[in-house]
């Protein structure tokens, strides 16, 4: 690995990198433009550590604001596939159910099979509502309870 390519880190495949090296090289240039580190000063020294650890953290939050940048716009892409997949699913849901009262109409009239696949659906729904309901019931209250007990474990042990 070049130089170079250290100090240019990629962002995405087909994004721009985000390059540092022309602002780094001349800040270095600055800091090292008429001293030497035998004739530079204590203060000196100090003030171009600073101003280069300010710089550097500048640097570092634009390079993370970038990458934010980036990594926001494919989650925002990727959830949107998501939801267009579940939609799909839903009408191919739709899709087979319709097809399961359709064949029940072979050997009932229509409206018993509609009947009857209406009332899969609602006790379907019945049990998943149930199961929801205690999977939510036991999430509530939404407080670290292990931690906080935790926490208070350690504060009694602390006091003694």
């Amino acid at each position: 690995m070049t130089a170079e390519h250290r100090r240019r880190r990629p962002l995405d495949r087909g994004v721009d990198t985000l390059d540092l090296t022309k602002e780094s090289a001349a800040m270095t240039a600055d800091t090292h433009m008429n001293s030497t580190p035998t004739d530079a000063s204590l203060g000196e020294l100090v003030s171009a550590v600073s101003a280069q650890t300010s710089r550097l953290v500048r640097d570092e939050m634009r390079l993370a604001q970038a990458e934010m940048t980036v990594k926001g716009k494919k989650a925002g892409i990727g959830a949107g596939l998501f939801g267009g997949a579940g939609l799909m699913s839903l009408f191919g849901l739709a899709c087979c159910i319709s097809a399961a009262a359709l064949a029940l109409t072979l050997v009932l009239p229509g409206w018993a099979a509609a009947l009857i696949v209406g009332g899969l659906l609602f006790a379907v729904a019945g049990v998943a509502a149930m199961i929801g309901k205690r999977e939510v019931s036991e999430a509530t209250p939404p407080v670290p309870e292990e931690a906080v007990a935790s926490v208070k474990q350690d504060l009694q042990v602390l006091k003694h």
